[in-house]
């Protein structure tokens, strides 16, 4: 099978969908707005900044259109079985105007949560770039729900699951510690809360000051200096540890070092790092946004929260923190929870399964 993906060629998830592929001997090509390199991957740039292209006005940001009559060139050349379109707006609508069949379409997140409620132009390409999918793809099954209101059509629901011989739980994983880490691995954006685990730390620290507790925030992000200067203003910038950005090996050594992991996302399309920490035999604390609940299994695996409940995410930690059978029960059972729903093969399995069912009409 030959596969054409339009997408982001810098995306981590990217290259996990080429990877997979490329292993089971399929030709993979990706067409990406920016530049990038995926091993055994063909990728074709189209000479656009890809975050300047999410940042900026709708001219610019449809002014890849441009650029269709080449992308059908390569998609010429290439010879695809199937056109792959990842995110509903940019690559939807290349792919929607490329006109190539069979095509699908996977949404991703902002692109149905946000993009559509810029206004009604938004909403119309949306729309428009669903209805020329033959097959529209959804992680999850909320995301999905939220996609639906812009389009009539069945969606495939395909989770994003992990590595598990890779995302696992240590040697001495459940060993008693001097400190007790409650983590987050994340980007530093404000959709995901972050501001609402500090506050809820710096609470819970002035509330037992002889415990011995360290909160850990892995990634970058463009709000890093604001939240820095929240811990210093809250008093607790000496019981706060800014990761940095961390590479594969490093997110897995984190959410084992955490005894706690804690997702107040204000957004969130699925919920991979909860799947990731999860993996890790770490409990985990969630918002119920999105498809966070379903990425765990609540009251087995995890606690959901409300969203901006400050008062309901301090409870949610102090009842992990101070009960360390729970803590562990919950963190073995967020294991089993992903080996039998998010194992990364099993997911991806599934999508070639879809492909091979389009192919055959």
């Amino acid at each position: 099978m030959r596969i054409c993906y339009l997408s982001d060629a810098n995306s981590a998830h990217t290259k996990k969908w080429c990877q997979y592929f490329v292993e089971k001997g399929y030709e993979v090509n990706v067409i990406s707005l920016n530049s990038g390199n995926i091993n055994g991957t063909k990728v074709y740039s189209l000479g656009f900044d890809g975050e300047k292209v999410g940042k900026s006005s709708l001219l610019y940001k449809i002014s890849y259109i441009s650029k269709v009559r080449y992308v059908k060139k390569l998609i010429k050349e290439i010879k695809p079985d199937i056109v792959h379109a990842h995110y509903a707006s940019s690559y939807g609508l290349i792919g929607s105007i490329v006109n190539f069949h069979p095509y699908i379409l996977s949404v991703w997140g902002s692109d149905v949560y946000e993009f559509p409620k810029k206004g009604r132009i938004f909403e119309r390409i949306i729309k428009y770039n669903l209805s020329k999918a033959d097959l529209l793809l959804s992680t999850s099954k909320a995301m999905a729900e939220e996609t639906k209101k812009y389009t009539n059509k069945s969606i495939e629901i395909t989770p994003f699951g992990v590595d598990t011989n890779f995302f696992k739980p240590k040697e001495n994983r459940y060993r008693e510690k001097k400190y007790l880490t409650i983590g987050i691995v994340k980007t530093l954006e404000k959709n995901y809360g972050i501001e609402y685990l500090i506050k809820a730390f710096a609470e819970i620290i002035s509330k037992y000051p002889n415990e011995k507790l360290v909160l850990e925030i892995g990634g970058p992000g463009s709000q890093l200096n604001y939240l820095k200067q929240l811990t210093i203003n809250l008093g607790i910038d000496e019981s706060v540890k800014f990761l940095g950005l961390l590479n594969k090996e490093e997110v897995v050594n984190a959410f084992n070092r955490f005894d706690i992991a804690v997702f107040p996302s204000l957004s969130e399309s699925f919920g991979v790092a909860a799947v990731e920490a999860q993996a890790c035999g770490t409990p985990v604390i969630v918002s119920d946004v999105g498809g966070l609940p379903e990425a765990t299994k609540p009251n087995y695996s995890s606690i959901v929260v409300p969203k901006e409940e400050h008062k309901r995410l301090v409870e949610a930690i102090e009842e992990l923190l101070f009960n360390m059978e729970i803590r562990i029960q919950m963190g073995k059972n967020g294991r089993k929870f992903i080996e039998d729903n998010y194992r990364i093969e099993d997911n991806f399995a599934k999508v070639e399964r879809i492909y091979y069912k389009i192919l055959n009409g």
